[in-house]
């Protein structure tokens, strides 16, 4: 099982600009497969779904395959496959619905190590039905968020607990089966946000416990949207304001107005990419284990070389404990340098890794780093060693300016 970078690389027109990303976890380049898919529906004839018109079943069809695909991606059913604007939408929308059952007494955990999509809008629409939010605290020197943290908070009382798969700041990984677990045995609902999880992992719903869980394509290699995915029995059980006139079966009663058939081609073209990382026979599913298997390998490799090398130098402080589960994803600041400067300096090096808190407000305040922020440097499927050589390189170029 060899991953070859060179051949993924090549799929990427925007590589042909030369700069080295990093910038993955905030969106990632996208392959020439997804654009060709995505430009194939806008050139051809397509119409409001439907089942007489060539044009109709195209659109179908675009919808269709995109459900399984993802269903494919996530270990997921395809019925419970919802679409949408971005995860931060569908967030929203999905909270207020559920919300409509929520009262005073009733309680909400929230987690600091969280998205702030997937925290705002939990706080907000228990702000206005009266219900209580409960906060779980991550350790500051490890940034891991322990079990504990949340279990200790539930209550007969707590109706859901959002939480991350992983931080898009520190790259953390909680264990999700086991905080799930609790939440269940508690009686509550999980929602799950896998935005930064689902590009560095085969995902596996039904073994994380997570009665809802989140992404977003344009993180794995496809075009601006989001997803959610739950169990279609779950979803007939909750109810969205929608237009009269829509539809009111699952999933497509949380799909507000026509779906953009373009960017779900687009996504079932992303996931096609992401199964075919390693050549090779197979159902889609199991293209996806061998592919994402292989991709962890060469991220780890590329994330052992990055953080080797941050560590030996002497300025540079890295945020996390490297021995903890997390994703391809290192979070570090430069003493005497303003972070923005850092993401400055390394632009002018050719190298895209950003300086900010990345949404994830209430952790970065956690870390005291709010006003300033801090470096991300993400591993994709095509970053290599030169680009994770470069980014080490100008950090000691940086780093011997202020000594």
């Amino acid at each position: 099982m060899t991953y070859d970078v060179a051949a993924v690389r090549a799929r990427f027109p925007a590589l042909a600009e030369g700069a080295a990303h990093f910038d993955g976890p905030g969106g990632s380049q996208v392959p020439v497969d997804v654009a060709e898919a995505v430009a194939a529906v806008m050139l051809a004839a397509v119409a409001n779904r439907g089942r007489v018109t060539a044009a109709e079943r195209r659109a179908d069809l675009v919808v269709t395959d995109a459900r399984l695909a993802v269903a494919d991606l996530l270990g997921a059913q395809p019925q419970g496959v919802v679409f949408g604007r971005s995860m931060t939408q569908l967030t929203y929308d999905l909270a207020r619905a559920l919300a409509k059952d929520w009262g005073p007494g009733d309680e909400v955990v929230v987690t600091r190590l969280d998205h702030d999509a997937n925290i705002r809008p939990w706080v907000q629409v228990a702000g206005a039905v009266g219900a209580t939010v409960r906060w779980a605290d991550f350790d500051r020197e490890t940034g891991v968020l322990p079990v504990e943290a949340i279990a200790d908070l539930l209550t007969p009382k707590t109706r859901l607990v959002a939480v991350t798969a992983a931080s898009n700041l520190l790259g953390t990984q909680p264990d999700i089966p086991a905080i799930t677990a609790a939440a269940r045995a508690a009686g509550a609902l999980t929602y799950v946000d896998g935005v930064h999880h689902t590009p560095h992992a085969l995902v596996d719903v039904k073994a994380l416990g997570a009665d809802f869980y989140a992404c977003s394509q344009y993180k794995f290699l496809g075009p601006h949207m989001g997803t959610v995915v739950a169990d279609p029995a779950l979803l007939e059980t909750i109810r969205p304001d929608k237009l009269l006139p829509s539809s009111d079966a699952v999933p497509e009663r949380f799909e507000l107005g026509t779906l953009p058939y373009e960017l779900l081609a687009g996504s079932t073209a992303a996931i096609e990419f992401m199964a075919n990382l390693v050549p090779g026979d197979g159902t889609r599913r199991e293209r996806l284990t061998r592919s994402l298997a292989a991709l962890h390998e060469h991220e780890t490799a590329l994330l052992d070389r990055l953080e080797t090398g941050l560590r030996a130098l002497p300025n540079v402080l890295v945020y996390g404990d490297p021995r903890r589960p997390r994703t391809a994803t290192v979070l570090f600041t430069v003493d005497g340098v303003a972070p923005a400067a850092v993401y400055e300096r390394l632009a002018l090096a050719g190298v895209n890794a950003p300086a900010s808190h990345f949404y994830a407000i209430e952790c970065a305040r956690w870390l005291g780093i709010e006003a300033t922020g801090a470096v991300r440097a993400g591993i994709a499927p095509y970053t290599d060693v030169s680009d994770v050589d470069r980014l080490l390189t100008a950090l000691v170029d940086i780093a011997q300016d202020i000594t």
